[in-house]
């Protein structure tokens, strides 16, 4: 029997991205609805999904616009829910290590949560680095979030409201399935919920801004505290 051949980077990029896609559709659809009800020109909403790429930084920036709060809050805000991205960009350097600069460059222009998760997910598995793959995974991650948020621009006047449709809870299912993909022991599990109840508690005693990149920075702090107090016992 012929041994079957592998599939190409670009297939396995493909592959990679399929489950982001189905998340970011509705969800881009959402977003595209809410831009042209608060009185962004869909033009300019597709725009942000282009340029911007950031589901919940687009719709914070959408909201507050509709809310019509002043160009420095929104910038502010929108600045501080994106500061993630930098926690995640650190995460991933090392598997990036050895790369040129600029192509660092353009795969940190790619990086979302999920892409993220893709990718850290695959290489913690010990699949073989390659660019093709990680950019065709970002750019056909991307084309699913700008195809949502064009048809919810330019057709979500037919709909009124997302909410009945379950389009505001799509993000959250798909942030809590690549979770469970990277959840490999006790001690994923442990930091997982650890964060999870931390964000939360912070949420309810009046954090409403910094409390997810917080909560972030002290579960991040707290298992590689773990790893390292595992790895002297070892």
């Amino acid at each position: 029997m012929e041994a079957q051949s592998q599939p190409s980077p670009a297939i396995v990029g493909i592959k990679r991205a399929l489950p982001i896609v189905l998340g970011y559709l509705p969800v881009g659809f959402a977003f595209g609805v809410l831009a042209v009800k608060n009185g962004i020109p869909p033009s300019v909403a597709v725009g942000m999904s282009v340029l911007m790429f950031s589901g919940s930084g687009q719709l914070m920036f959408a909201g507050l616009w509709g809310a019509q709060a002043s160009s420095l809050s929104i910038i502010a805000a929108v600045g501080i829910v994106n500061l993630r991205y930098l926690l995640q960009s650190a995460a991933e350097a090392p598997w990036l290590s050895g790369l040129p600069r600029f192509q660092r460059f353009l795969l940190g222009l790619g990086l979302t949560d999920e892409t993220f998760a893709v990718h850290v997910t695959a290489l913690q598995k010990g699949w073989t680095r390659n660019l093709t793959t990680l950019f065709v995974c970002n750019h056909v991650a991307q084309l699913g979030w700008v195809g949502g948020a064009v048809l919810g621009a330019f057709c979500g006047g037919l709909v009124r409201d997302v909410r009945p449709l379950g389009l505001d809870y799509a993000l959250t299912a798909m942030f809590l399935a690549l979770l469970v993909l990277q959840c490999f022991s006790r001690l994923h599990v442990l930091v997982a919920v650890f964060t999870l109840v931390l964000a939360v508690g912070l949420k309810y005693l009046g954090m409403t801004q910094w409390n997810i990149a917080l909560a972030t920075i002290i579960g991040a702090a707290l298992g590689a505290w773990l790893i390292l107090r595992r790895d002297r016992h070892a």
